[in-house]
């Protein structure tokens, strides 16, 4: 959004300041829902359903269709997941922008390369924030929302086995880098099947961050923006939760890198594994005398952003990133996180 749209904002809409701390809690997650939309345009110029409401890419057929191995559905869920994050970090920040504080900018970093395959937006080759192409994917919340024993707020060094053992470890590709990875079908479908554990690896983290910030608001405006932009988070993470179980089983070999991976039949009766239980079992809260009760979890708020930037760098999202994009939002982190809620 230019300078002139913002400066209407803010004559329009100026009704009162907001405490640095309240600033601080959006403006974190205004960040964060810039990567999102950045890495998920990606995927929708891909595998999404092209039109003017995402515009840019052309999709590419034979990814199209790996994805649809999972749902038929997928190009609309991933044109709606899309959408919705390009208007989270738009409203975040117009609404700053309003209240006369900075919005968070993430534009001097749009330098990586991304995917050159068909159907990418040619213009945005090598003006992405986000890299899809070296991820290590961490599936250990596949097994947290059905272990009815731990919560990582009271068990914070208790490990969660991973669905997909192989994906959280290497490097792996979620979308083809070039038109060469779409030539092997079953390394396609691999591709396809890291996408479709991605999404809900990256949308389970913001299920956390909204309630876990939303905690730290002064501002009873500023808490009706976090816990209103939260639950859409979980509406997408219980979407793609389902449709990563319908990931085909495969062992695949990356022809680039040498790097295998192996998608298991979740299809099983262990219910730590089984694909189909995807709503949140009860777990302990706030204390283990009270009864276990189905919730979100980790909530707490200690630390929430430096965690959420940490898990994302570890995830590789930021491969290639210069130390000016670390620095920056290392400190929007920092910020977030020493909100702390102002008694009136």
């Amino acid at each position: 959004m230019g300078a002139g749209l913002w400066a209407s904002i803010r004559t329009a809409e100026a009704s009162g300041g907001l405490t640095p701390g309240d600033a601080a809690l959006l403006r974190f997650p205004a960040a964060l829902e810039l990567l999102e939309a950045d890495f998920w345009i990606q995927y929708n110029e891909l595998g999404g359903i092209q039109d003017s409401e995402v515009p840019g890419g052309t999709g590419n057929p034979d990814y199209t269709e790996a994805l649809a191995a999972l749902d038929e559905d997928m190009d609309q869920y991933i044109h709606d997941n899309t959408d919705d994050e390009i208007t989270h970090h738009t409203f975040l920040n117009a609404y700053l922008v309003s209240k006369g504080a900075a919005p968070a900018n993430l534009d001097p970093f749009r330098t990586l390369m991304g995917s050159t395959a068909t159907g990418v937006n040619p213009n945005l080759i090598g003006h992405r924030l986000t890299n899809l192409t070296q991820l290590t994917v961490d599936t250990s919340w596949w097994t947290r929302y059905r272990d009815d024993r731990h919560n990582p707020d009271f068990n914070p060094n208790h490990v969660f086995p991973q669905a997909v053992p192989t994906l959280g470890v290497n490097q792996h590709t979620a979308i083809p880098r070039t038109d060469a990875d779409t030539t092997d079908p079953n390394f396609l479908q691999a591709i396809a099947n890291t996408a479709g554990f991605h999404f809900p690896t990256i949308e389970q983290g913001g299920n956390s961050l909204y309630p876990s910030l939303a905690q730290r608001a002064t501002d009873v405006e500023v808490l009706r923006i976090l816990i209103s932009i939260g639950p859409t988070e979980t509406m997408h993470f219980q979407t793609w939760s389902d449709k990563a179980g319908n990931a085909p089983p495969l062992t695949a070999v990356d022809p680039v890198t040498g790097v295998s991976v192996t998608f298991p039949d979740l299809d099983v009766s262990n219910e730590l594994f089984k694909k189909n239980l995807i709503m949140p079992e009860p777990c302990p809260f706030l204390s283990r005398n009270l009864p276990i009760v189905s919730i979100i979890r980790p909530t707490n708020t200690e630390g929430v952003a430096t965690g959420a930037l940490a898990f994302l760098t570890a995830m590789g999202l930021f491969i290639g990133q210069s130390a000016a994009f670390f620095n920056y939002m290392k400190q929007l982190a920092q910020d977030a996180d020493a909100a702390e809620r102002e008694c009136s």
